[in-house]
């Protein structure tokens, strides 16, 4: 099937860059300077290389196969029966993918405002609140995505400000004392937010302007590298080596905000940025899971699996990892691989037979 409903290059270009910061802005942090020490400020810049290869990769292989998704052109690439597993696997990858993502956000929710809450509850909850956007299609996505990232944009911009009497700029150095070496290392975990951007191979076909695709690919990218460096460097400024021991350090840091004797206590305020961030994500990659899964049953339309979907993707949460120490350490160890195989070096692959086929097969 061939989506109907379009949306802008920008329109995805903020879905994009939500999908990145919604958890990227809480947990890139805590795990760039386990690797990174106090050079943590400098690995959202190397990691930013892998965000500039997919959305080159992606752009290509859509100006081969404009009107197609990556599940659709896996089989125009691969053949029918290598097409069809490849396709399968990238849907299983997905359906773990927005398990883990939606366990993340229920791990802080219950962790810092609903310790009594049963994680079935708010599990439950975001998902089935996300299925209904899902069902309103593509172009209610993006319009939700343009509505909340300036609100979440703003927050972050307002209580970056604030911290800043608070900040030491005496603890980013030495910078680079050991080399460049333990930077690099930061960024091998934080490379694989940057491959959300493997979202465009879903979203490319349904833009109203795809000569702009890349484009605004790579200016996403660009923010995030703003982004990511702003909220590593303050979070340094702020506790220098300690952060070693946070799990949440932008929290943490929201304490330290006191204005005026009575305007303190914001915490509200993170969880607002994350509620926001993370409902756009989640709708997003619930969307292209229920999209892909559509394409490959070659079904006319992917509304009537959004609720199966939003079933396996609980259970997918909640068989995702035991508790937040575990889920912290696969997505600094296991996860910079994992996820860049689906979300760059699949697509590179297929690029490259495409390009082959193309040019040796005489296919036009």
């Amino acid at each position: 099937m061939i989506e109907k409903e379009k949306i802008s290059s920008f329109q995805m270009a903020v879905m994009m860059f939500i999908a990145v910061l919604a958890t990227g802005d809480l947990l890139a942090p805590a795990i760039a300077v386990r690797a990174a020490g106090i050079d943590m400020w400098l690995s959202p810049i190397w990691a930013s290389l892998s965000g500039f290869s997919v959305v080159y990769i992606c752009y290509r292989l859509h100006k081969l196969y404009p009107n197609e998704t990556i599940i659709q052109y896996c089989v125009s690439i691969l053949g029918s029966i290598l097409g069809k597993t490849a396709g399968l696997l990238i849907l299983f990858f997905l359906l773990h993918d927005v398990g883990v993502i939606i366990r993340e956000y229920t791990d802080f929710i219950i962790g810092h405002f609903l310790p009594k809450t049963p994680m079935i509850v708010v599990l439950g909850s975001m998902c089935l609140v996300c299925a209904f956007a899902v069902r309103g299609g593509v172009e209610a996505l993006g319009r939700l995505a343009l509505l909340f990232v300036p609100v979440v944009v703003l927050l972050w911009v307002l209580i970056v400000i604030l911290l800043i009497p608070n900040l030491q700029l005496e603890l980013i150095l030495p910078v680079m004392e050991k080399g460049v070496g333990p930077s690099l290392k930061g960024a091998i975990p934080l490379q694989s937010w940057y491959t959300h951007l493997f979202l465009s191979a879903f979203l490319l076909p349904s833009l109203t302007d795809q000569e702009r695709g890349m484009k605004r690919g790579m200016a996403t990218v660009l923010s995030l590298i703003i982004a990511l460096t702003v909220l590593n460097l303050t979070v340094l400024l702020l506790f220098g080596e300690v952060t070693v021991s946070l799990t949440y350090p932008v929290f943490e840091a929201v304490r330290y905000i006191r204005l005026a004797g009575f305007f303190e206590h914001l915490e509200a305020v993170v969880i607002a940025i994350w509620v926001l961030g993370g409902f756009v994500k989640i709708s997003v990659y619930f969307y292209v899971l229920a999209l892909g899964a559509s394409q490959w049953l070659k079904m006319n339309d992917y509304r009537p699996l959004v609720f199966p979907f939003g079933f396996m993707i609980i259970l997918s949460g909640f068989w995702s990892a035991s508790n937040i120490q575990e889920l912290s350490n696969f997505l600094s160890t296991i996860a910079p691989f994992y996820l860049s195989t689906f979300r760059l070096a699949i697509p590179m692959f297929l690029l490259v037979i495409a390009i082959f086929r193309k040019r040796f097969s005489g296919e036009h």
